[in-house]
């Protein structure tokens, strides 16, 4: 049974889903300004390692993470780079899921666009007044912060403590607004800006309604998990619960999940663009493996902060090629195995023994280190089997299987010399989801790699089908 730390209540609660055998999981995506560094990517890997278990366990996952294009940072870069804001929203879009997919992070079920969503925008605020949660000021839209009873349940803060911050405030908005702890729901436009219409004046939604519209509009008034980095729990999080609460009547989301940082240099300082100290995945990937970066990504839970440096990232290859090299040395005995052998029961009884264990260190709040530590164990067992002078057909088969799909849920996919069935069928859906994303530079990367392999597909209109070469 599946354990998940809950940011809300702060401890771990047995992890029971709206709807039996089914996820509804929203993750709050990047503000697409620039490429992406390896903080702002750790996210995107630690809830698609999440989602692959989830989905490894037999649930199915509706997952939607959004694009913010549209925003203060987006602005400023369509400046900077003499484009529209749309131009640049799209550019970095772009970027974002050619440095995912090389990291092997599965595209969403959904990335819905703010800009694609302005009508339910308005709708959603205008419901916000009509009950007295916002009002507006100059054009402008606030939300009445005290009249939700539950704000700071996520971050744990008492108003009180709220308001001594934002009691320091000055500027413009603060005389808009009603009280200092109201946070913008419509921004109205400044010159020269992109700007929508709206009953209170032209001018562009705040940050913090975009997720509360889009994770209500697909996944409904209620979801099993919403996630995110560690910064977002306040204000951002946080606001979205007393946005989407006030609207709805209904509790927002029943699990909170937050990623630690990622940490650079001698003093552990958070990588972030702000301060100057960050590494783009769009440029790591010149000189490091992608597999690498990933597994060095994936195998620590992921709650806990990851330090990078270099000697960190070659411990992490060093550790990859060991299961790497296992994973080649059955699937080189594969030629010589027999049918069957009298020690087969016993062999699978020991596959059984250590799935067991597998699952129940990544039920433990999807606790990776100790998961992967089981995948090391795995890895021995692999290396001494294929060492015997007779290795079992079905053994081997079933132990492949096994190790395959454990390292799919970090991310990391090995290849044999001659590709089975199954690994032929997941890349061609990975293809097909390339594909019906618009992807088609992963798309055609998909095909290369199993035409070098012998494979040759043919698209028709019953779906794609492949033959091995003759």
């Amino acid at each position: 049974m599946i354990q998940i730390y809950n940011t809300l209540t702060r401890e771990k609660e047995v992890f029971q889903p709206i709807e039996e055998g089914k996820v509804r999981m929203y993750v709050c995506g990047p503000t697409v300004y620039n490429y992406i560094h390896i903080g702002n990517a750790r996210s995107s890997m630690a809830f698609d390692t999440i989602r692959r278990y989830l989905e490894y366990r037999g649930y199915e996952v509706n997952y939607v993470s959004n694009f913010t294009d549209v925003d203060d940072k987006i602005i400023r870069a369509a400046k900077e780079l003499g484009i529209t804001a749309p131009e640049v929203a799209d550019r970095f879009i772009h970027a974002f899921e050619e440095d995912t997919n090389v990291l092997n992070v599965k595209p969403a079920t959904l990335h819905p666009r703010v800009m694609d969503h302005m009508p339910d925008i308005l709708t959603f605020i205008q419901a916000l007044i009509d009950k007295g949660y916002a009002y507006e000021s100059q054009g402008d839209v606030y939300y009445r912060t005290r009249k939700f009873k539950g704000y700071g349940k996520l971050s744990h803060q008492s108003i009180d403590e709220l308001e001594v911050g934002a009691s320091q405030r000055t500027g413009v908005e603060k005389e808009l607004k009603e009280d200092p702890l109201d946070f913008a729901l419509w921004k109205g436009a400044k010159e020269g800006e992109i700007s929508w219409d709206s009953p209170w004046g032209a001018g562009r939604p705040g940050w913090h309604i975009e997720c509360s519209v889009m994770a209500t509009k697909h996944l409904g008034d209620t979801i099993d998990i919403h996630g995110g980095g560690q910064d977002l729990e306040f204000p951002h999080h946080e606001n979205e619960i007393a946005q989407s609460e006030a609207k709805t009547g209904q509790t927002f989301a029943n699990y909170w999940m937050h990623n630690g940082f990622v940490t650079i240099g001698e003093d552990d300082e958070k990588m972030s663009k702000s301060l100057g100290n960050f590494v783009t995945v769009h440029e790591l990937v010149k000189e490091v493996d992608p597999q690498v970066l990933r597994f060095f990504m994936a195998t620590t839970q992921y709650r806990r902060p990851i330090r990078y440096s270099e000697t960190t990232m070659k411990e992490a290859g060093v550790n990859l090629q060991k299961l790497k090299n296992a994973f080649e040395n059955l699937s080189f005995r594969k030629s010589n195995a027999v049918v069957a052998l009298d020690e087969d029961t016993q062999k699978l009884h020991e596959l059984v023994e250590l799935e067991t264990r597998f699952t129940t260190e990544m039920d433990d709040d999807f606790n990776a280190a100790n998961g992967i530590t089981v995948v090391y164990e795995m890895a021995k067992w692999l290396n001494q089997y294929s060492e015997q002078e007779a290795v079992s057909a079905l053994v081997i088969e079933k132990a492949l299987e096994q190790f395959t799909q454990w390292l799919s849920i970090f991310g990391i996919f090995f290849l044999s010399e001659e590709l089975l069935d199954d690994d032929i069928d997941q890349l061609i859906e990975e293809r097909n989801q390339a594909r019906a994303n618009r992807d088609f530079a992963r798309s055609d990367e998909i095909r290369d790699l199993l035409k070098d392999k012998g494979i040759t597909l043919e698209d028709t209109a019953q779906g794609t089908r492949w033959r091995r070469s003759e």
